[in-house]
């Protein structure tokens, strides 16, 4: 019993320090920003109204909101699709055809990872320029006249203007990940597979895909919070929610709503949002990933 109570001590000498870290950088904002939630508060103020659940209710009536939401979730679709097609492409290209230079490849992927996201935002931002962009000096190379298309100032375009440079920046990370998984595969498995006729593709859906589903999955799941919580950079840095806040995410929107308009209580109610958001989409993803494991089994 000395031994256990003595262990059990240790242990949590540890979590303590953790505990408390994550209280005062994680529970006390939450709890925080949930209470600022039911006021009317500029955010500089010493005065705070109670209103109650009204910054809620007029969010329901905010079309910013809903296409918020609707460009929030748009991402994640994208990303999820583009990141993990791609990721997985390359992982499975290098490390199944033993393509040479894999190091060289593992550097120029993972680079863009290692550049700040508001960097990568101006540099897609000369990319997109209409008069001196590179994509549209690419472009104008297969028509007669010069194409100007002001990519990221047009709201059928500028939302994907945002989502290309995204995947691209986050494509490295993943293609690591998968990598690294698909090597931890034994090579024996895909021998008797060569050896029964399997074709490469069969091998990868029956092989690959099954043993690094685990990886598949928190690939898909990190890609999903991420996005739900950090699109606010590329967004802000790219368009600022424009135009006619075509591009608005809820993090730039709260932004937008508590450091530029002053309304931190909405822009509380809006973080709230976020957060139950995040939660609900991460448990319904869990659920569908749980059902195409016991599929893939």
């Amino acid at each position: 019993m000395f031994h256990i109570a003595k262990r059990e001590r240790f242990i949590i000498t540890f979590l303590i320090p953790t505990f408390i870290f994550f209280s005062v950088f994680t529970l006390y904002p939450i709890v925080r920003g949930m209470h600022i939630s039911l006021f009317d508060w500029s955010g500089s103020s010493e005065f705070m109204t109670y209103v109650g659940v009204q910054n809620f209710v007029d969010m329901l009536h905010d079309p910013i909101v809903w296409t918020a939401i609707k460009n929030d979730y748009s991402l994640v679709l994208g990303k999820v699709i583009g990141i993990m097609i791609l990721a997985t492409f390359f992982a499975v290209a290098i490390t199944r055809f033993r393509l040479r230079g894999t190091g060289f490849f593992r550097m120029i992927f993972f680079m863009p990872n290692i550049i700040s996201a508001v960097v990568i935002g101006v540099l897609w931002r000369f990319i997109y320029n209409p008069n001196i962009g590179f994509l549209n000096a690419i472009l104008s190379l297969f028509t007669k006249q010069p194409i100007r298309t002001p990519w990221l100032g047009q709201e059928d375009t500028a939302l994907w203007s945002i989502l290309w440079p995204s995947i691209w920046a986050g494509v490295g990370f993943y293609f690591l990940l998968l990598m690294a998984a698909i090597l931890s595969v034994p090579t024996s498995l895909y021998e008797a597979a060569e050896i029964d006729g399997a074709t490469q593709s069969r091998q990868f859906w029956s092989i690959t895909v099954p043993l690094i589903w685990e990886q598949m999955k928190i690939s898909i799941l990190h890609i999903v919070m991420t996005t739900l919580n950090g699109s606010f950079v590329m967004v802000w840095i790219m368009t600022e929610g424009g135009p006619d806040n075509s591009t608005q995410v809820m993090g730039s929107y709260l932004y937008q709503m508590g450091f530029r308009q002053y309304h931190m209580g909405y822009a509380s109610a809006i973080g709230v949002l976020i957060l139950f958001m995040s939660l609900i989409t991460t448990l319904i993803f869990q659920r569908l990933l749980r059902r195409d494991e016991v599929q893939l089994s």
